[in-house]
């Protein structure tokens, strides 16, 4: 609290798509996710739908237009379904706004509160990356289902017995200028810096990319922020960049306990996990550098999990394909023991398999 722009947590990822109920009924099945509210034409919204899914602290905001001619409908026509809005739940909103735009960053809203039967919302929000916006959230003192003006829903289906994944690990950035950005979070939110990639770090024969994570002190908010570097084929960010029309949320990281459960259960559903080759996993330096992890690495290899090693600890990590048809969002499932790395270790096989769907897709 004695911070200038203390957080307490991420409090909601927001989509703009082009059909809300098809990606809830998508996120439901395929994440194992909870719909627990919604806001629509029916209860007096009447140019969007958006349906509110969570599971354990993961709060996902699909929202989708409903009639021509609004600026949401014109987003989704020119970016594709993706993240308009990494908001931030704060314990205090006008002092977080007020310091935000004193230190430089574009207001979008200023404080206002929203108020019903439930309690009240404080709101603000500032402009990120791209068009990405940061909405700033008080919720202290509400009890409703998300915001006023969304109403209560049933789950679209029924919810798994155990969930896949339980918090938001980190949410990642791809720019054009990385340290114009970085900089941006430093100065409005005081994040500091929490790891840098570049050079080696994060290239293969043929792309490159440069990486900085952001993060504030408590690290409950974490943002990497990546931009291309030069190499002979188009990197994954430049591809990102020409398909999404500019800066954009590339990835969302899920925290879960049980990622080989977790990818069981999505890959039966119907989600696309990038390809590992046998070679990583048969690479004897592999096996030295990690040491024991809670499960052999045969179960790994199985199901194409990538592990990584630090001085912490180890974490267990998997990427999904694009959830869209455009070359642009997808996730990551994240298993930590200890580290609180990005998977260093494992950037060069990561990056080959997205170059192999980028030569598929003809983009490399």
């Amino acid at each position: 609290m004695s911070d200038a722009f203390p957080v307490k947590g991420m409090d909601a990822v927001v989509f703009a798509v082009g059909n809300a109920r098809q990606a809830a009924h998508y996120y439901s099945t395929a994440f194992g996710m909870r719909r627990v509210a919604y806001r629509g034409p029916e209860t007096g919204c009447p140019d969007e739908a958006a349906h509110v899914l969570e599971s354990g602290s993961v709060r996902f905001v699909l929202r989708g237009p409903v009639r021509a001619g609004t600026d949401l409908g014109r987003h989704v026509a020119e970016h594709g379904d993706g993240v308009v809005d990494l908001a931030i739940e704060v314990p205090d909103v006008e002092a977080a706004y007020e310091h935000a735009v004193a230190a430089g960053a574009r207001g979008l809203e200023e404080p206002y509160t929203l108020e019903d039967e439930h309690g009240k919302v404080h709101l603000a929000a500032i402009a990120a990356y791209g068009e990405t916006r940061h909405t700033l959230v008080d919720r202290s003192n509400y009890s409703g289902p998300y915001l006023p003006g969304y109403v209560a829903a049933d789950p679209i289906v029924e919810p798994p017995k155990r969930r896949y994944f339980q918090a938001i690990d980190h949410c990642v950035g791809n720019v054009e200028r990385m340290d114009e950005w970085v900089d941006f979070y430093h100065r409005v939110m005081g994040f500091t810096d929490m790891a840098e990639f570049i050079g080696d770090d994060i290239a293969t024969e043929y792309s490159a990319l440069m990486s900085k994570v952001v993060a504030d002190g408590t690290r409950k908010v974490k943002f990497p922020i990546n931009e291309p570097a030069d190499g002979p084929r188009k990197s994954q960010i430049q591809e990102y960049l020409e398909f999404y029309g500019g800066p954009g949320v590339q990835h969302i990281a899920l925290a879960t306990n049980d990622i080989l459960a977790a990818v069981d259960q999505m890959k039966a559903a119907g989600v696309e996990f990038l390809d590992t080759p046998d070679s990583y996993y048969d690479d004897p330096e592999l096996r030295a550098r990690i040491g024991e992890v809670r499960v052999p690495v045969e179960e790994l290899r199985k199901r194409r999990i990538l592990v990584d090693r630090d001085e912490d600890g180890y974490l267990l990590q998997i990427f999904t394909h694009p959830v869209q048809d455009r070359p642009t969002v997808f996730f990551e499932l994240i298993e930590r023991h200890g580290s609180m790395g990005f998977g260093k270790g494992n950037f060069k096989a990561l990056f080959e398999a997205i170059e192999r769907e980028q030569a598929r897709r003809g983009n490399l």
